[in-house]
């Protein structure tokens, strides 16, 4: 349906001033990015973008990911205008407390906003996963006739976005892999806070993305909506992913910042927003203004989603009777139910002494899960026999084989771990990724998106500690666990034998509201015997008692995580041979103990014991809370060192003979 000119322009200028009111209103947020987008937004959302604001969950909506997230009141003020559950009130308190319109957008926590943004290169990378995604769905259930996933993912990046290196990570992923299904629009303004790009970044991006494998379109007007237009469609009709540079102005209209780097952080403030308003023909007062006629234009989305949505639902329903059994499975996979009697699937490990390396077990409950659980995809980054993540019974996702389960990263630590963000975000898919523990520092950006967005997201850790031996202290973590549990919201696991690692498996398949990290060792553990110490499902409950050693009531405490489990089972054992009474904890995961009642952490952690010995290959930070102030923990307090592993356990401290003689300075 064709409109005005006028109205078109009229349009654009409410979202920009509409954008630009609440950051002033706030006196607070970055006004630059909507008021030179805003052509670009309106081009996507009222031409190309599949959505129902009555249904911001439709299985087979289109996908918008605003990667400069500091852009947010641009998203708030769309979101609002299309008719999404946002009234006009939320962008009046925008950065306020309790409202649902935070300086960055935050996925959960308003209604419409597809990812959490503000993190650059983050965005980007997590529509990179969600192209994966649709792609993967489509391969596996379409049929002749009946296209039931087939949407696209859309996103307005920017400078800052792409000089990430988790950007050119992902760019660099996506274009190997052919997302023709990706559609990006960058925000060419050469302006960021520091001033000119012209400081830093002066490399041609379109041919650095040509490189990487996609079509480069170049609009020279960003203000230019049938410029614009025909980019995008000419991007559809490419097997690439597309990336569109359009030439803007940041703070478009305002009179002495426009084109600044002042535009770019702080609110204009009230002169400069009045003159802007001038400049463009726009009422100074009210503020907030929206006429009435563009709410009607912008809200026929709302009569326009849900039609599209019935349409959808209609097809659904022929699909659904010629192909029964697809559809249930597809409803299942998008509603995230879990499929009836899973857990039977994991066989328990038989005891033995010599034991497996946890990387090893995990490796074969992947295998177990990935027959009765076909959302399971995952992979690694280039560590695929390390980490022991192949799928066995499927084969690796590429461009020609979507339906492929396993995804080869790549040595893209960065672009793995937005992108399984991207994968969890979309819907339909349990994403797992895999390097070594150590790496955590090149993912732990998306890992803290992945707890603060509530994603579903598992991650697989492997050569855990000093035991990963000669490739020495760049290799080894140390401090990482400790940085891992310092995040809200995810649940670190360091299982102590194979079954622990089946059980912290089952804990992260449960798991749908947040993401579960596993710390895996290199080297073999003993499988433990249990008929002699306590069932791994107490791994549940983050700490349980493995056994109590020793006549009458425990006057020692010792609790471990992974592989210093068995080492304090032996030291138990000859303490009790000499008349002691000892408590063995495993300790796999303090989250999951601390969401226990206090009763059962006073049963585990006896309190009126305070002989307690921890026992972690890493620094002690944090395990004060459990030893209390009368305990005692080994631990690594510096850098590891390049040696075998036994060689550096003994060196390290971690021996039968010092966890007796530290159990002693306390008992004694």
């Amino acid at each position: 349906m064709s409109i005005s000119e006028d109205l078109k322009l009229r349009a654009i200028n409410t979202i920009r001033f509409l954008s630009a009111d609440g950051v002033q209103n706030a006196n607070s947020g970055h006004p630059g990015l909507p008021m030179g987008t805003a052509a670009i937004a309106y081009t996507i959302w009222t031409r190309h973008l599949r959505f129902n604001p009555l249904n911001p969950k439709w299985a087979n909506r289109d996908r918008f990911v605003l990667s400069g997230g500091h852009g947010s009141m641009l998203l708030y003020s769309l979101l609002h205008l299309t008719g999404f559950d946002l009234p006009l009130d939320e962008l009046k308190n925008f950065r306020q407390w309790g409202s649902r319109t935070p300086g960055h957008p935050e996925y959960g926590h308003t209604p419409g906003v597809e990812v959490t943004t503000g993190p650059l290169g983050q965005g980007l990378a997590n529509g990179v996963g969600m192209a994966i995604a649709e792609s993967h769905l489509a391969a596996e259930f379409n049929l002749h006739g009946h296209n039931i996933i087939d949407h696209y993912t859309y996103a307005i990046v920017t400078d800052g976005d792409l000089q990430e290196g988790v950007a050119s990570e992902a760019a660099s992923w996506a274009g190997h892999l052919k997302l023709g299904k990706l559609i990006y629009l960058y925000d060419d303004n050469r302006i960021s806070i520091d001033g000119s790009t012209d400081h830093s970044f002066t490399e041609d991006r379109g041919a650095r993305f040509a490189a990487y494998g996609w079509q480069v379109l170049h609009v020279a007007d960003g203000n230019d909506v049938e410029e614009i237009d025909q980019a995008i469609n000419q991007a559809k009709q490419d097997p690439r992913p597309s990336l569109i540079i359009c030439r803007t102005h940041i703070g478009y209209g305002l009179p002495t910042k426009q084109d600044t780097a002042a535009a770019h952080g702080a609110p204009p403030g009230n002169e400069e927003l009045d003159n802007a308003k001038r400049n463009l023909g726009w009422p100074v007062e009210p503020r907030f203004y929206i006429p009435e006629d563009v709410l009607a234009h912008f809200r026929e989305a709302v009569t326009r989603g849900d039609a599209l949505e019935q349409e959808w639902n209609a097809r659904f329903e022929q699909y659904a009777a010629a192909a029964p059994e697809k559809a249930a499975e597809l409803k299942r996979r998008l509603s995230g139910e879990l499929p009836q009697g899973w857990e039977e699937a994991l066989k328990p490990f038989a005891p033995d002494a010599k034991g497996t390396a946890s990387r090893q077990a995990s490796g074969a409950v992947i295998n177990q899960l990935a027959e009765v659980l076909p959302e399971l995809v995952g992979g690694s980054a280039d560590l695929t026999p390390s980490n022991n993540t192949w799928i066995k019974s499927s084969s690796a996702y590429q461009h020609d084989n979507p339906a492929g389960r396993y995804f080869h990263f790549g040595v893209r630590e960065h672009a793995m771990g937005a992108a399984m963000n991207g994968i969890a975000l979309h819907g339909g898919l349990i994403p797992y990724g895999a390097t070594f523990l150590v790496f955590t520092d090149y993912v732990r950006p998306a890992i803290r998106i992945s707890a603060l967005s509530g994603l579903q997201t598992i991650w697989v850790f492997t050569h855990d500690s000093i035991g990963l031996g000669e490739d020495g202290p760049t290799h080894q973590p140390v401090e990482h666990l400790a940085a891992m549990r310092a995040i809200p919201g995810l649940v670190t696991i360091r299982p102590a034998d194979a079954n622990e690692t089946l059980e912290a498996w089952k804990v992260a398949i449960r798991r749908k509201n947040g993401p579960t990290l596993f710390a895996l060792s290199r080297q073999n553990l003993p499988t433990l015997d249990r008929s002699v110490f306590a069932k791994a499902d107490g791994l549940a409950k983050g700490a349980y008692v493995l056994r109590d050693y020793g006549q009458g009531k425990p006057e020692l405490i010792l609790m471990a995580s992974g592989s210093e489990v068995s080492l304090i089972i032996q030291a138990a054992e000859k303490l009790a041979a000499e008349g002691r009474s000892v408590r063995v904890v495993s300790m796999p995961s303090w989250e999951l103990f601390k969401q226990q009642d206090q009763e059962y952490r006073d049963s585990v952690l006896l309190p009126d014991v305070k002989a307690r010995l921890s026992v972690e290959a890493a620094v002690a930070m944090g395990w004060e809370r459990w030893v209390g102030l009368e305990g005692k923990s080994i631990s690594i307090e510096t850098f590891g060192a390049s040696a075998p592993a036994e060689k550096l356990f003994e060196e390290f401290g971690f021996t039968v003979e010092n966890v007796i003689k530290t159990a002693k300075e306390l008992l004694d």
